[in-house]
């Protein structure tokens, strides 16, 4: 049994801390500050908080971890396993357990460094990921690999379900490497530098949809964005998210972005390469989600009628 610090914050994080508080010693959970959500702006605690405070672990909060990590220092951790924590680490820290400080990330890296490797995956269009465990070192996600796995990527994987098959596939993985580590089995690869792409945090801007390109690669961009942070477009000056779409299989002539045909319960957008896409779902600003069929029955469709255009 490995006395460990665990460093996480998204729902991601959840079922590899699990795994690890299952089969060794978390001696202190960090994760990010509290961060205010909504027109309130009330302060909401990370998945990974409410679960420690769940199992009564002890827990750190450090607005900046490269300044303020004494308290884990002091708890003399043998490891420290990270997995989409959020915030750079100093090296004293990352240096100072016997085994090192390790991470788990959701790519085959060297491809994907950054914060947002799984939406990337699937809007890139790729057909497989997977979860590299690596040695954490100064530069991001660039330290020697210790292990890796692959995964399929399905045609109808969204952002939510990759995170949730990548997360038990890391909390298997991450498992695996400990036990290799404890016994002195581990071997590393070198990251090859040649190969490194990034996925950076996603920007607003990057959320919005692009009916210039192919509808295959608006679809990918919807649902790598599905749930969060979302995609959106803009109706009669309103922005609206797209939530759902599938592709039509239908040719055309018309400028990307203009509306075909409005149905019952969809309507078709022209996108880039004479291909058409059914927007399914959507949600209005100011409003919940809703079936297009909905929003049809409302004002939508003399809205859409209207405008004939969508993206301005």
């Amino acid at each position: 049994m490995m006395k460990i610090v665990f460093m996480g914050t998204p729902e991601f994080s959840v079922p590899i801390l699990e795994g690890l508080y299952n089969h060794h010693e978390i001696l202190a959970v960090v994760t990010q500050p509290d961060k205010p959500v909504g027109r309130k702006q009330a302060l909401i605690p990370s998945p990974v908080k409410a679960w420690a405070l769940n199992k009564k672990i002890q827990l750190f909060q450090p607005k900046k971890i490269k300044e303020d990590y004494d308290l884990i220092k002091n708890l003399n951790p043998e490891l420290i396993v990270s997995a989409a924590y959020g915030q750079f680490v100093g090296m004293e820290l990352l240096n100072h357990p016997i085994h090192r400080s390790i991470n788990v990330h959701a790519s085959l890296l060297p491809k994907y460094r950054g914060g947002a490797p799984i939406q990337e995956a699937i809007k890139a269009g790729d057909t497989e990921t997977g979860v590299s465990i690596i040695y954490m070192e100064k530069k991001m996600d660039a330290g020697d690999i210790l292990a890796t796995q692959k995964i399929l990527i399905e045609d109808n994987d969204t952002g939510e379900t990759l995170f949730h098959k990548l997360s038990l596939l890391g909390r298997d993985l991450v498992l695996k490497v400990i036990d290799d580590i404890e016994h002195g089995r581990v071997t590393t690869i070198p990251q090859d530098d040649s190969k490194v792409t990034f996925a950076y945090n996603i920007t607003k801007e990057q959320e919005r949809i692009d009916f210039s390109k192919s509808a295959k690669e608006v679809r990918d961009h919807v649902r790598a964005y599905y749930p969060n942070p979302g995609t959106y477009t803009f109706i009669a000056g309103d922005l609206c998210k797209i939530l759902h779409c599938e592709i039509v299989i239908r040719h055309h002539d018309e400028e990307p972005g203009s509306i075909i045909e409005i149905m019952k319960d969809r309507f078709i957008v022209a996108c880039g390469n004479q291909s058409c896409l059914a927007i399914l779902t959507i949600q209005p600003q100011g409003k919940k989600p809703m079936p297009v069929r909905d929003y049809l029955n409302g004002n939508g469709k003399e809205i859409l009628k209207k405008v004939r255009r969508v993206g301005e």
